[in-house]
């Protein structure tokens, strides 16, 4: 039996036709790719174009902003705003601050504002008499003895009569004169104003004492000595009127008396005068 070499026609025709249907896959495809390349190249050029349009937005921004700060600085070449440089703003120093302006002038005056309502009536006060009180008229005394040379230890030495013109006043009294104390022993003596025969209470008497310690013959205790000395105080709650000013001498309390000297070759003298309160 001899075998054929000859190619089987159906075998051609299946081949061909699967040539052509691998052909015609393969052109669905590419078309298929072809068309996917045009929708993703139309996407990336709208991004493009977007990015692109949003740096120049900004670009520009950035140039206005710079140029009204230029406009708006102080001093020459100072506070300088971001310059463009390779399509990038660099920010420059900062300027140094401006001085304070002048102070503005004075505003207008306002309008006066509406009067206010009136207020509470006041509490009815009390009435007060007015007292007018008559001017000070000064009132003073002086009597005065060119050698009184008194020398009793115990009872008045001068008196003075004085008119006290108003009840609610004070009297400054003053005796000037030399006073002396001698005594072998301790002694010791008091000088002192009366009013009308009696001392000062208001507040306390007017006086002044003379003490001498216990001497011996090695220290001479009988020395003689004269000084001219003052009594002087104010004396309050003395009725108008005559008053009798005397000046006196007594002992002190718990010391002996002593040998006393009132006005020895010397000027005496008791000034009197009304004072206000």
């Amino acid at each position: 039996m001899k075998v054929s070499h000859k190619p089987n026609c159906f075998r051609i025709f299946y081949t061909l036709a699967c040539l052509q249907i691998l052909l015609n896959t393969f052109a669905i495809l590419l078309n298929t790719f072809l068309a996917i390349s045009l929708v993703i190249n139309k996407w990336c050029l709208f991004f493009l174009s977007f990015f692109f349009l949003k740096i120049l937005f900004i670009y520009l921004t950035e140039i206005e902003t710079a140029s009204e700060r230029g406009n708006t600085s102080r001093g020459s070449g100072r506070g300088r705003s971001r310059l463009p440089y390779n399509g990038m703003c660099l920010q420059g120093p900062a300027g140094v601050p401006g001085r304070d302006g002048s102070p503005g002038a004075n505003g207008i005056p306002g309008t006066p504002g509406i009067p206010g309502r009136d207020g509470f009536k006041g509490e009815k006060g009390e009435c007060l008499r007015e007292s007018f009180e008559e001017s000070w008229t000064p009132n003073y005394k002086q009597c005065s003895w060119s050698s009184l040379n008194y020398g009793i230890d115990l009872g008045k030495i001068a008196e003075c009569t004085f008119t006290k013109m108003r009840s609610n006043s004070a009297l400054r009294v003053l005796f000037s004169g030399s006073l002396r104390l001698k005594c072998r022993n301790a002694c010791c003596q008091r000088w002192y104003f009366t009013f009308n025969g009696a001392e000062c209470s208001g507040p306390l008497p007017i006086e002044a004492i003379i003490y001498l310690d216990q001497g011996s013959p090695e220290l001479n205790s009988t020395i003689n000595i004269h000084r001219t000395s003052s009594v002087e105080g104010l004396c309050e709650g003395i009725g108008a009127g005559l008053v009798d000013v005397a000046i006196w001498v007594g002992t002190c309390s718990d010391y002996p008396k002593g040998d006393a000297s009132t006005g020895w070759n010397s000027v005496s003298r008791i000034i009197i005068e009304e004072l206000p309160k």
